[in-house]
């Protein structure tokens, strides 16, 4: 078994699209990004890749690349997901914590499970999400970014 965590945070702001696991989340405002920001999806990407020693996002993804401008994190998961396959592992679990002041996470959650369980070919119930504030404390607990943490474990394929 390997272990990876990944962290990303990104500022919100107006007329830009909130998007957390590859779902859009009625908001006034938006994280502010290269790709479409969503800091759930690059988080789960950087523990993946992280988990095998493959570096981070950024290397594989770099924001000076045109192809990867305004692209789904969606895209990004499951080009990682062919990265972990290529070294013969499969996503045993994941763990993640979105923290947020606001919007309200809880109606979103199972949406985001069957969009990242669909992309890497795994059950919901190997996945888990949680969302948490920052008790008003920080950027984030001025509701001025939105950050996540993703644990990972991969298991060798048979």
């Amino acid at each position: 078994m390997r272990i990876g965590i990944g962290y990303d945070i990104h500022r919100l702001v107006p007329e830009r699209k909130l998007i957390l696991g590859g779902v859009e989340i009625p908001s006034i405002r938006g994280l502010l990004g290269y790709s479409d920001a969503d800091v759930l999806l690059h988080a789960l990407c950087d523990a993946m890749l992280g988990g095998l020693g493959l570096g981070d996002i950024g290397e594989h993804f770099p924001n000076t690349d045109p192809q990867y401008k305004d692209i789904s994190s969606i895209v990004l998961l499951k080009k990682v997901s062919e990265l972990v396959k290529e070294k013969s592992y499969s996503v045993n679990n994941i763990d993640i914590t979105v923290i947020a002041e606001e919007p309200q996470l809880k109606p979103f959650k199972e949406k985001m499970k069957q969009n990242i369980a669909r992309t890497l070919g795994m059950n919901t119930e190997d996945l888990n999400i949680k969302a948490t504030t920052n008790e008003g404390v920080g950027y984030i607990g001025k509701a001025e970014a939105i950050a996540a943490y993703a644990v990972v474990t991969l298991k060798p394929l048979k």
